[in-house]
Order: structure tokens, then C-alpha cells, then sequence
């Protein structure tokens, strides 16, 4: 199995970036910010448990994202791996991750980080909020997001590289050329 984390501050065109890899690898794509709008959407218990805490912009409790990791893994055993988008945040998810992949016999194959400056980011994402109407997009929640990613997100990088498996890639230009981009690491991963 290919287990590959995509990596970089909200805005950075992971999700974009992860649908593209999954369909070119056979790989399922898997994004904590999907499972949560849609059960958001649907009122569902997940929904309305998460709703206040993604609002403010601040991270799901651990334990309950290894669930949702868990149960959203189970329903794609055809598949050659998986995608993570949004996942892990901190070094405790991660080492929670490795802990849950062992069970299944796996680990995490390759990181890689999608690199781009915050005003790129606040660009992006204040343009996303107007294009679909993103409550979670404001100034303010996008700057707070920004920081929570630089103070507990950005040592993971130093717990993957201390493993080997960590690249990075520029984050700026085409979906294409990105995309040509992060294959040429991959490639070179697999």
C-alpha cells in the first residue's frame, strides 16, 4: 500500500492537488475537512460536535479523527493506498496515525508539503469563501488558521524528515505544473 500525506497550510490547494494524485495512483482520497462539511451539512452527530470548533478554526480533538480515519479507511479496501488531506496536524495525530497503520500492517509512505507564503494563502481563500460561499473563509478565522498550522502543524515536518520520508514542493503556479511537480517526487517514492 501507498500511504501518502499531503502536506501545507490551509489554502495551499491540498484538496485540489489530492483528487488529482488519487485518481493518477488508484489511490483513496481522504480529507478530515470533506468528512466534517458533509456531516456539517447533513446534522449529523459528527456534524454539530465539530461545527463550533472548525467555525473558530481550531483542530478536532485527536482521538476522534483516528476514528474517522479508521472508519473512512475501511471503505476502500480495492484501493492501492491512500491519500491523507488534512491529516495528521500535530505530532501526536501522527504518531497516532503510525500507531493505527501498524495495526493494519502499513505505514506512511511518503510526506510532502505544499510550500506557499501566507499572503498567497489569504488571497486564495478569501476568494474561495466568495466563490462558495465558505463561512470558515473569513480574514480573521483564515489568519488564526495560518497560525495554528505554523505553531503546531510545521514540526511535523522534522518528525518526517527525521524518518525520511518528507519532501516539499512549491505550491505556486498551475494546478498542472504543481500537479507534474509533486508526481516527480512521488515517482521517485514509490
Amino acid at each position: 500500500m501507498f500511504n501518502f500525506i499531503l502536506f501545507g497550510p490551509p489554502g495551499s490547494g491540498k484538496g485540489t492537488q489530492s483528487v488529482k494524485i488519487a485518481e493518477k495512483y488508484n489511490l483513496a482520497h481522504i480529507s478530515t475537512g470533506d468528512i466534517f462539511r458533509k456531516n456539517i451539512r447533513e446534522k449529523t452527530e459528527l456534524g454539530i460536535k465539530v461545527q463550533s470548533i472548525i467555525e473558530k478554526g481550531e483542530l478536532v480533538p485527536d482521538e476522534l479523527l483516528i476514528e474517522i480515519l479508521e472508519n473512512a479507511m475501511d471503505q476502500y479496501k480495492e484501493k492501492k493506498g491512500f491519500v491523507f488531506d488534512g491529516f495528521p496536524r500535530t505530532k501526536q495525530q501522527a504518531e497516532d496515525m503510525d500507531v493505527m497503520l501498524e495495526k493494519r500492517n502499513e505505514s506512511v509512505s511518503l510526506v510532502l508539503a505544499l510550500e506557499v507564503n501566507d499572503d498567497v494563502i489569504i488571497a486564495r481563500l478569501l476568494k474561495r469563501a466568495e466563490l462558495e460561499g465558505r463561512k470558515d473563509d473569513t480574514k480573521d478565522v483564515i489568519e488564526n488558521r495560518i497560525n495554528v498550522y505554523n505553531n503546531q502543524t510545521q514540526p511535523l515536518i522534522d518528525f518526517y524528515k527525521d524518518k525520511n520520508k518528507f519532501a516539499s514542493v512549491n505550491g505556486i503556479g498551475s494546478i498542472d505544473e504543481i500537479f507534474n511537480n509533486i508526481c516527480t517526487v512521488i515517482e521517485q517514492n514509490i
